[in-house]
């Protein structure tokens, strides 16, 4: 035996950082021969075999540990050849496979580089679990990032979950540990085995892992399948050419796992949602769905925002390849797809990110940084440059493989301020003593910049609570880049305003204007989403007044504003409805309430009406973020809770006058002013009776007098229905 005590012990003991170096076959010192060990627990036998150079020796090693290190000198050849271990166990059974210890590393000087750098920006491709062909052999390619590990070995299923049979090797100083197996197939199950530098010993799911076993299961699955075949194309085109801000996006938010079900137990797959789902969206004239998050979750009560497996489409409903065909089949039926991401925090779970090598990798050692006290999760340290390349590239992935249309990104609120929901002494301030957290910042303009230079026409989406500055402005004017931000402003006034009772509306019709006061400053999606129908807030339909007509009437009202306001809409599947019970993750809508219910109905009726009239109507879209796309008609009549308003397109014509009666009294011969003459055709009124309402309205339209009203040069006397929403167009050859 030529190795040394300490290099002996490092190996029998499995805490040798690089065993390649020790392992597998190099040549004598001297050059006279060639030295083999192979450390193989179990083994009674193992000979060497030359794989192509039938000519070359073979020969028997030799155990010189009872860990099972066997070793073994030829002096027929000095250089290195490629070679297959015979290995016969105690029982006396025989296998043959080439060393995993023969091969050189899969990842180069240069990805290694980037990585280190932040800058990989396909480090999925690169970390992670690959199946490739080297030498003529197939097998499977693992790396992982762990740099305070002393010892990191992949288990599976192909091994015994052993971890004293694959150890791998650290690359350098750049924290990456590495391996080939030859003869893993796909499917295999796998994990890392981490021994700390404390010694101690943990199982860890991989971070970049494609697929992983169905919850509460956790390993993950060696993944590989043909390329996808892709028939979206034209959609991609058309994607790329079109600006969002000045198209028409309503959104229809979907949780998967509750929007319809197989049983009570059991939801349906990708492939079986797709065609149903299509249906739906079609019928009711959505442009975008947007899914809950759909990456790997154990915890399915998370809704999907405590995600273990960041590269991987949840297997509860299928395999990647099954999510890749949903997305494919809404493209080319014209639907575009926006999943919720969440880089703002990940969960505890031991098996998954926290505390990875031992050590606050992906988040902070310190409590007041690394842990949100709301959500009992962590936060990453997106001062480290790999966990931001992770999280980049992660955000790349979703677009590069999926498709994907748009990032929704979570509590964006919790990644700016250092003090979210930190009382004083809880946190810690930043260089400057200040409460904004630069690192996550910046990582929020590089994530941004990439998704918009790398995809042109993705959409990013900022789920930011607090008045933040340009949050959809572009980084090189300070913005953080976002291409939209959710109204949580006017959402909390809106839902506040509507759960009055309306003979209190007249005191806080500020509750609806004050938005046109800040509209500007960003650009804005106006959401309905699931956190309002959650956490015993009830339904939309649950926070409405009155009696059961009122109810859905205010309902309707709330539905058109949402649609006709300046923003783009967004809805959580159910409020489409009127679904009267709170959302439950565990339970599918209450469909049973579209053939019972005639209020149901008029109310899905009137969102399929309001989205073909929002598509057709670029005066509804084109305008949105631009202030000629707006003008109040009036909003100070608060004493009758109307409020009047115009609708531009950015070039002249098409205009739409929106007017809302927010109380249960009917009022007729209210005069309002019109921008100009002629017949005005009433293309929208929520009162319609094929909606469940009453019926009362303009019997078509109205015809414009030269009576200066409301600051415009014309006016007409309008009848406006109880709890109504009116939409008037000019009708052709109308004085412009």
């Amino acid at each position: 035996m030529i190795l040394s005590p300490d290099e002996l012990r490092s190996l029998v003991e499995f805490r040798h950082a690089t065993p390649h170096e020790l392992l597998g076959m190099h040549p004598l010192g001297d050059g006279s021969g060639v030295v083999v060990r192979a450390l193989v627990p179990g083994a009674t036998r193992i000979a060497i075999h030359p794989t192509h150079e039938k000519k070359l020796p073979s020969f028997t090693l030799e155990r010189v540990s009872a860990a099972g290190l066997f070793e073994g000198i030829s002096r027929a050849v000095a250089r290195v050849y490629a070679y297959d271990l015979v290995v016969t166990d105690a029982n006396g059974q025989t296998s043959r496979t080439r060393d995993p210890y023969s091969f050189l590393p899969t990842l180069g000087e240069h990805d290694l580089f980037l990585f280190g750098k932040g800058d990989e920006r396909r480090i999925y491709e690169k970390l992670g679990a690959h199946c490739r062909e080297l030498d003529g052999v197939t097998g499977v390619s693992f790396a992982v990032w762990a740099p305070n590990a002393q010892r990191v070995s992949v288990v599976g299923d192909f091994n015994g979950w052993d971890g004293r049979r694959h150890p791998l090797r650290r690359l350098g100083a750049s924290g990456v540990w590495e391996i080939f197996i030859p003869g893993i197939r796909p499917g295999a199950h796998y994990k890392f085995e981490i021994r700390d530098l404390y010694g101690a010993l943990a199982l860890k799911t991989d971070p970049y892992g494609f697929f992983f076993e169905t919850a509460p299961k956790n390993a993950a699955l060696v993944w590989s399948a043909p390329p996808f075949a892709w028939s979206d194309a034209a959609w991609l085109a058309q994607r790329r050419a079109r600006d969002p801000l000045k198209s028409p996006l309503s959104i229809y938010e979907v949780h998967l796992g509750s929007w319809r079900k197989r049983s009570v137990a059991e939801s349906f797959s990708y492939r079986e949602l797709a065609g149903p789902l299509i249906d739906y969206v079609r019928k009711l004239g959505f442009t975008h769905v947007e899914f809950l998050p759909v990456a790997e979750h154990a915890y399915y009560p998370s809704w999907g925002y405590q995600v273990t497996g960041f590269y991987a489409p949840t297997s509860r409903y299928g395999t990647p390849e099954d999510f890749q065909y949903l997305v494919n089949e809404l493209h080319t039926a014209g639907i575009g797809v926006i999943v919720d991401w969440v880089p703002a925090h990940f969960p505890r779970d031991d098996w998954a990110l926290a505390r990875f090598d031992g050590t606050a990798l992906y988040e902070h050692e310190d409590p007041r940084q690394g842990a949100h006290p709301d959500w009992g999760t962590l936060v990453f340290n997106f001062g480290r440059r790999e966990v931001c390349n992770f999280l980049i590239a992660n955000a790349l992935f979703w677009c590069d493989r999926f498709h994907v249309d748009g990032l929704r990104v979570d509590a964006v609120a919790s990644m700016l301020y250092l003090d979210y929901s930190r009382r004083e002494g809880e946190w810690v301030p930043n260089r400057h003593g200040g409460r904004e957290n630069l690192e996550a910042i910046e990582f929020l303009k590089q994530f941004n910049h990439l998704v918009h230079t790398e995809f042109p026409g993705v959409v990013t989406i900022a789920e930011e609570s607090t008045a933040w500055p340009q949050v959809t402005r572009p980084p090189y004017l300070g913005g953080l880049g976002f291409s939209f931000k959710w109204n949580m402003g006017w959402m909390h006034d809106t839902l506040g305003y509507f759960q009055r009772d309306p003979i209190y509306r007249q005191y806080h019709q500020n509750d609806l204007t004050f938005a046109m006061l800040y509209q500007y400053h960003e650009n804005f999606i106006l959401p309905l989403s699931h956190d309002e129908v959650v956490h015993g807030k009830g339904s939309l339909l649950g926070k409405m007044p009155g009696d059961d007509w009122q109810r859905f009437a205010n309902l309707r009202c709330l539905l058109a504003y949402q649609w006709l306001f300046p923003g783009k809409p967004l809805l959580f599947m159910g409020g489409e409805f009127g679904q009267r019970g709170e959302w439950d993750a565990n339970a599918a809508l209450d469909w049973a309430l579209l053939d019972t219910d005639t209020y149901s109905r008029g109310t899905q009726q009137l969102v399929a009406d309001l989205n073909r009239l929002y598509r057709e109507s670029p005066a509804l879209w084109e305008g949105d973020y631009d202030s000629r796309g707006f003008q109040w008609i009036d909003c100070a009549d608060s004493e009758s809770s109307v409020l009047s308003f115009v609708r531009r397109a950015l070039d002249p014509g098409g205009e739409r006058v929106v007017i809302l009666n927010l109380t249960p009294v009917p009022r007729s011969c209210y005069r309002i002013g019109l921008p100009h003459g002629g017949f005005w055709r009433e293309r929208l009124n929520t009162d319609a009776t094929e909606y469940g309402g009453s019926g009362v309205g303009n019997l078509g339209g109205v015809a414009a007098e030269p009576v200066p009203w409301h600051g415009q040069p014309c006016s007409a006397e309008f009848t406006l229905p109880p709890l109504g929403v009116l939409v008037f167009q000019p009708s052709p050859g109308a004085d412009g």
